[in-house]
């Protein structure tokens, strides 16, 4: 029992001493608890819808009203044309436009059931389902409310007005074209911070640092260095994705292949740094590893892969923000279903490269040269 207690004794004495350890042992629970709990919504509310006012009447402004209301909705901006309706459905400002014809009131009144039209982002089906479905709902109550008196007979069967749906990129609502084009850049993230993760610390536990050391290398072009012949892997890796989307999966192809790959190349320049940052933190390869769990985990469950992102809370879509994956799922799910170019993709392009310097930066600065 002597010696049996000693060992347990010296395995929380390392325990103690490694502090990442510890402290993935005490984070992890909670992050866990607290995106689950909280940052986590399968039923988004309060997505941001966009407006082309064709005629300002009482009864476009009823239905604003009740889209709002419904709390699926958030009224973001008000767009000159159907032209800035669609470009900002491509660059993903808006989830939905609600089209009001210039001559809704004079049909409405006149008994012609005229239409209003709203156009929904479909590349993430589960984001907009629900809401959709509660648009026919609002007609009835507006209905109600402003067809009185001498209107009153317009409030019948069938309704006064009805809402016409288009759903764009995805009208079948193909599951399969929103989750295996966000699988690349989860696949990716995986294997590139995972490997460069461990490129420092390999040579620290191999004995090979001190070779490395003694060469007259920068900080800088030892990162760099350890990071390019991974560029090459994530490359290949993102050529078998897009095959097999395609091949498998029939997922559609809108875009250009090169914005495609000059996408990807940045993203996974992006996801190297962080490998290679966290490789110069770590003392060891287990360390690395807890830490790219560490990092792995927002990333998938914050960046709209699995979940809706417009249905997170504010505070989660902050650290979103701050996520390479957030911003390669929406590149590549515009290049694939929605054929953006680059005036398109722009907004979601250069933060990736700020990310990228950052922690490139960050990386050097804790890059050691010594041992101890």
């Amino acid at each position: 029992m002597a010696r049996w207690w000693s060992i347990v004794l010296k395995e929380f004495l390392q325990l103690k001493r490694d502090r990442i350890t510890f402290a993935m042992i005490v984070g992890l629970p909670i992050i866990q608890l607290t995106l689950f709990g909280y940052a986590i919504n399968t039923d988004p509310k309060h997505l941001p819808t966009a407006i082309v006012i064709g005629e300002d009447s009482v009864f476009s402004r009823s239905f604003v009203a009740g889209m709002r209301n419904s709390a699926y909705f958030n009224v973001v901006e008000t767009l000159p044309n159907e032209a800035a309706a669609r470009q900002a459905l491509a660059r993903g400002t808006v989830q939905f436009v609600l089209s009001i014809p210039v001559d809704f009131s004079r049909r409405l009144l006149r008994g012609e059931r005229p239409s209003l039209l709203v156009e929904a982002d479909a590349t993430d089906p589960t984001a907009i389902n629900t809401a959709l479905a509660a648009l026919p709902g609002l007609v009835g109550p507006v209905a109600a409310k402003d067809l009185t008196g001498p209107l009153a007979h317009l409030n019948g069967t069938p309704a006064a007005f009805d809402v016409q749906v288009h759903r764009l990129y995805n009208p079948e609502g193909i599951t399969q074209y929103n989750v295996v084009p966000g699988l690349m850049g989860t696949i990716l993230t995986i294997t590139m911070v995972m490997m460069t993760g461990l490129a420092i610390t390999r040579e620290r536990e191999r004995g090979t640092m001190e070779n490395l050391l003694a060469t007259p290398v920068r900080p800088i072009e030892v990162m760099t260095g350890k990071i390019v012949p991974y560029v090459m892997i994530g490359l290949v890796q993102a050529t078998i994705i897009v095959l097999a989307s395609r091949v498998v999966f029939n997922v559609p192809f809108e875009g250009s292949l090169i914005a495609l790959y000059l996408s990807s190349l940045l993203f996974i320049a992006a996801n190297l740094t962080v490998g290679i940052t966290l490789s110069s933190v770590a003392q060891n390869q287990l360390q690395a590893m807890q830490l790219t769990v560490f990092y792995f985990l927002p990333s998938m469950l914050l960046s709209g892969f699995m979940f809706p992102f417009a249905g997170m809370p504010g505070w989660a879509q902050v650290i979103g923000n701050f996520l390479p994956l957030t911003y390669f799922n929406r590149l590549v799910r515009g290049i694939l279903l929605k054929g953006n170019g680059w005036t398109d993709l722009w907004p979601s392009v250069w933060p990736l490269a700020v990310f990228m310097v950052i922690v490139m930066a960050i990386a050097v600065r804790f890059y050691r040269r010594t041992l101890d």
